[in-house]
């Protein structure tokens, strides 16, 4: 198993940059493939960025694509979320999340283990 620890989010204005943090521990954590959802207040989870299962490839939804970047540093037991060029409907909690089972990335019901969350504010 596997426990994830998310920070870095904060207020922003519309066009600011950020970087999330996930801090993971656990029993090989390279083996987990690791993702990022987000939920909006009154809004369903939504899928935002993953990893392939093996690592090697990247997906990300259409909203975000270009704008964010998800990266890791399996030596530190970390990934990130950078995101670039802010919109107001970036405003979310970001979730980090883990799964070690076959299952489609952008489903949330994929990942078995999520971390407490972080807030990203645009304030308009």
């Amino acid at each position: 198993q596997v426990q994830l620890v998310e920070s870095g989010g904060g207020l922003v204005q519309a066009g600011d940059s950020l970087r999330l943090t996930c801090a993971a521990s656990g029993r090989t954590f390279s083996n987990y493939a690791m993702g990022w959802f987000r939920q909006a207040p009154g809004k369903e989870r939504d899928f935002v960025a993953a990893f392939s299962r093996s690592g090697g490839s990247t997906y990300y939804a259409d909203s975000v694509k270009g704008r964010f970047t998800i990266s890791r540093d399996n030596a530190k037991n970390t990934v990130y979320l950078q995101m670039n060029s802010l919109k107001p409907e970036d405003t979310a909690v970001y979730y980090c999340v883990g799964r070690s089972g076959a299952g489609y990335y952008a489903t949330s019901r994929a990942y078995d283990y999520w971390g407490q969350g972080t807030q990203v504010t645009d304030s308009s």
